[in-house]
């Protein structure tokens, strides 16, 4: 299971935003740019200017929003006929650009380690190209978890909001990215196992 599961339900209810901002001329490549720069721009700010920990909140705000613009430029390209190879990669690399940016800031936050907050932002990386390379093996472009990017929105827009609300994080939090990098992993692993029985390859080495 995966929140991404959830998501042809999301997209019924963006559905007639979609169309309004396909009449104003809005392209697909447009809003994948703009929620790529607004996740740079926050992160970044988080994690260089340091502010207080309210300023957290901004997270899960912006996690839920980008989503949405994630739907939308999708929605945009195969319902308005503006898929492209240029929004392939866009929306491939834009991807795990803004997920880095977002992640960076909790290498800031007692008890968590910066190493293995960066464990995790590699992971995921990793994680999004692994699914991305399902149709060069005959397979659809797989997004398995148990830790997809979703799934990854929702686990850091929490941690953003309890930072925000000033809870202190006990010691045995420090565990946490570890185990996120776990699941991560298992993801890559489970993205490769069922890419290959999709495309009817034997996972032999």
């Amino acid at each position: 299971m995966s929140i991404y599961e959830l998501k042809p339900r999301f997209q019924a209810l963006l559905r007639p935003l979609v169309v309004r901002l396909h009449a104003a001329g809005v392209t697909a490549n447009q809003v994948t740019l703009a929620a790529c720069a607004i996740s740079v721009a926050l992160g970044l700010w988080l994690f260089f200017a340091a502010p207080r920990a309210g300023f957290f909140a901004l997270i899960p705000l912006w996690m839920f929003l980008r989503m949405a613009f994630n739907a939308i430029d999708g929605m945009l390209a195969r319902e308005h006929g503006q898929q492209s190879a240029l929004g392939a990669f866009l929306n491939e690399l834009t991807d795990v650009l803004s997920d880095a940016a977002l992640y960076l800031p909790f290498a800031l936050i007692a008890p968590f380690s910066p190493f293995w907050v960066g464990t995790v932002i590699v992971l995921a990386g990793l994680s999004e190209f692994t699914g991305a390379l399902g149709p060069t093996v005959g397979a659809s472009r797989r997004y398995d978890g148990p830790l997809g990017k979703s799934d990854r929105a929702f686990v850091f827009g929490a941690l953003g909001l309890y930072v925000a609300l000033g809870w202190p994080l006990p010691a045995a939090a420090a565990w946490l990215m570890p185990l996120l990098a776990a699941l991560v992993a298992w993801t890559i692993v489970n993205r490769i196992r069922r890419a290959l029985a999709e495309a009817g390859a034997r996972p032999t080495l």
